[in-house]
């Protein structure tokens, strides 16, 4: 089963998805990279954070939706985007980059234990690998999505569902102590101001949700609004009227 990407709803959410690539540029410890590769690029907005960081640098985006790359292209014309799957063959760029910067992509990538030296492997000697990963999947959105989804009345309606491919803290630890001459791992959580539930919906159709939407027709009303009952009874309404969204994310930054 295929699931598209839509930029544009994934954009509704622009400020707080881009706010995370902000924190990692500035944790980098990097000068002046010459070339730079942002894995998993999205619709632009992480690679912009890049252009904007090291003017002077090449930089190339990558992603594997061809609707994201076409957005990134329209949006930000002066940066090269391009076709590429981060879980597919890379040898051709091996030794390429001063920067591997992925923010938000890997957790849809399974097998990390492999995938970090190959990320690794596109660096050149004394380059550095960043990334940031979603690790809120025992937040009570999460915890919702996996409790209706797997319930009597929708589990026959999904042949796939969707896989959570990211480790244990100490598991990227323990690699990244074998792949790399020094590395950093930390975690910050953000507390996005919502202005409802449904936008918490509206946000999770971009991303969590995309497995269990492309699989429903008539139905996915149905299945949203059982979604939205479920969040209002997690998430309360503050006195301001906006709801609080907690979202953990893991980062980490390490040198060939």
């Amino acid at each position: 089963m295929t699931t598209y990407w839509n930029s544009e709803l994934y954009l509704r959410f622009e400020s707080e998805r881009t706010r995370p690539s902000v924190d990692l540029v500035n944790a980098l410890g990097v000068d002046s990279p010459k070339n730079i590769i942002d894995i998993g690029c999205g619709p632009g907005n992480s690679t912009a954070v890049l252009a904007e960081r090291f003017p002077d640098a090449d930089i190339i985006g990558v992603d594997n939706s061809i609707e994201m790359i076409e957005k990134a292209r329209s949006l930000y014309p002066e940066i090269s985007f391009s076709m590429l799957d981060a879980s597919g063959d890379l040898s051709a760029y091996t030794g390429t980059f001063d920067l591997v910067f992925s923010n938000s992509c890997i957790q849809w990538i399974p097998d990390h234990s492999r995938l970090l030296p190959r990320l690794m492997s596109l660096l050149s000697p004394g380059g550095v690998l960043a990334v940031q990963i979603p690790v809120n999947y025992d937040e009570p959105i999460h915890r919702i999505i996996r409790t209706i989804a797997s319930s009597p009345e929708w589990s026959g309606k999904f042949e796939s569902h969707r896989s959570i491919n990211v480790l244990a803290y100490a598991e990227y630890y323990n690699i990244l102590s074998t792949i790399s001459s020094d590395f950093n791992l930390w975690q910050t959580t953000y507390y996005h101001r919502m202005p409802s539930h449904e936008a918490i919906l509206d946000w999770y159709r971009a991303t969590g949700l995309r497995t269990y939407l492309a699989q429903l027709c008539d139905d996915r009303s149905l299945f949203e609004n059982e979604l939205l009952h479920a969040l209002r009874n997690e998430y309360k309404v503050e006195p301001c009227g906006e709801v609080i969204f907690p979202f953990p994310r893991l980062f980490f930054t390490a040198r060939r």
